[in-house]
């Protein structure tokens, strides 16, 4: 009777790190990693070394040094003898302002001419073709130089609005004021507000959060989880018996009402601007050199989101148009109901690349005078303590945190609508 018995198990040798494909990636590798380790472990050795030659050790306490210096665009309290540190942080809240408010309005805009350069009216498509070549194939610096020119050079002196011979006007009943040096809004106020909240208690690194801030957060925050379940509701019914509820009214009855009574309790009122002298007074001044970042950079990159709509609707076979066309919905609801919600996968990878050099762009801001946090530690307070490696390195760490938290945004956003394979 014969036997049949496992082969011998080969033993390990050092020789099958390089000789085994079982091992030899892994090999690579590891050589490749420490090569690596060793290589910028070299290169920060050598740097400090250098650097305490010349004296210069890194050493992060200036930014509890005084600033000395202004900053015109402001989101918190601040003055000139306030810290590097708190400097900077109005300077990362002026950089987040920009970022966010320049992507919301180049989405809406690239959307907008992405589906307009498909119009079937030739005059509106060839125009949509002409504004994203302009756009696209001009710097963005220009465009915000030209910006800032034009709102300098267009729009009326505060002095103008002065007098029984006026010749400038307040708009939207005497409450908005368009000047060469920044649009002057009403400002939001409360009679009883609740006060600030500060955080690292000390003078050098104070942080103020306004508890109206939070007690709003927490209202809206609560109203949008109530909104989610009340449309989860909905379809939930649309399944169990095909008619879906309608909720448009109650998700914004819910939206709005415990805002509102949250506005009353505090005593919410308006605080208008007023000519005072030679410039106005009161309200929220938006500067030009805001406004004039803002528009640039929304326009510039809307061209790049307008080509990316274009191509993933593109991409949408014809046959979801027929299909929705012969179920009897006219073009507009198809467009948003059928071809855009399919068309997102397509559209949302190369979307985050523009919502990240639209951010990285904002620090062309100092060519029109925005303090951004390229202008506050990226240039004044790097140039007033000459710590230039240590100013770096927080500016880059800065740039990479708010682009990594983009990109985990929009990844998010992409799994939850991308196509889910059975």
């Amino acid at each position: 009777m014969t036997t049949l018995t496992d082969p011998p198990k080969e033993s390990f040798r050092l020789s099958m790190l390089i000789y085994d494909t079982r091992y030899r990636s892994m090999t690579i590798q590891a050589v490749a990693m420490i090569g690596f380790m060793l290589a910028a472990a070299w290169l920060i050795n050598n740097t400090i070394v250098n650097l305490n030659t010349l004296g210069k050790p890194i050493d992060f306490g200036f930014l509890s040094e005084p600033s000395s210096y202004d900053i015109n665009q402001r989101l918190l309290d601040y003055n000139s003898r306030d810290t590097h540190l708190r400097a900077s942080l109005l300077g990362l809240l002026n950089t987040l302002v920009v970022a966010v408010l320049g992507c919301i309005t180049a989405t809406i805009l690239g959307v907008l001419i992405g589906v307009l350069r498909l119009s079937k009216n030739w005059l509106v498509s060839r125009i949509m073709t002409v504004y994203v070549e302009m756009f696209r194939n001009v710097p963005v610096l220009l465009w915000i130089v030209l910006a800032m020119a034009i709102l300098i050079e267009s729009l009326p002196a505060p002095r103008a609005f002065r007098g029984e011979d006026a010749t400038a006007s307040m708009s939207f009943f005497d409450t908005i004021a368009v000047t060469n040096r920044g649009v002057y809004v009403p400002e939001v106020l409360f009679s009883r507000s609740l006060g600030d909240v500060h955080f690292l208690g000390t003078s050098s690194f104070r942080f103020d959060v306004s508890l109206d801030l939070i007690a709003f957060l927490i209202v809206l925050g609560a109203s949008i989880f109530a909104v989610r379940k009340v449309t989860a509701r909905a379809a939930r019914i649309q399944e169990e018996t095909g008619e879906r509820p309608k909720t448009l009214w109650l998700n914004i009855g819910i939206i709005v009402v415990p805002t509102a009574i949250l506005f009353a309790a505090l005593g919410f009122h308006l605080g208008y601007p007023e000519l005072k002298g030679f410039n106005f007074s009161g309200g929220t001044h938006l500067r030009n050199s805001l406004i004039a970042l803002w528009l640039a950079l929304s326009l510039y990159t809307a061209a790049f989101i307008a080509e990316i709509v274009r191509g993933g609707i593109l991409a949408i076979s014809k046959g979801q148009t027929e299909a929705a066309g012969a179920l009897g919905l006219r073009p507009g609801k198809i467009m948003r109901l059928v071809i855009l919600p399919q068309a997102l996968r397509v559209i949302i990878p190369p979307l985050i690349s523009n919502y990240l050099n639209l951010t990285k762009n904002s620090s062309l801001a100092i060519a029109v005078g925005y303090m951004d946090i390229t202008g506050t530690l990226g240039g004044i307070t790097m140039n007033q303590t000459g710590r230039e490696l240590e100013c770096v390195l927080m500016l880059m760490a800065c740039y990479l945190i708010i682009s990594l938290s983009i990109s985990s945004v929009m990844n998010w956003y992409n799994n939850r609508v991308k196509l889910v394979e059975r």
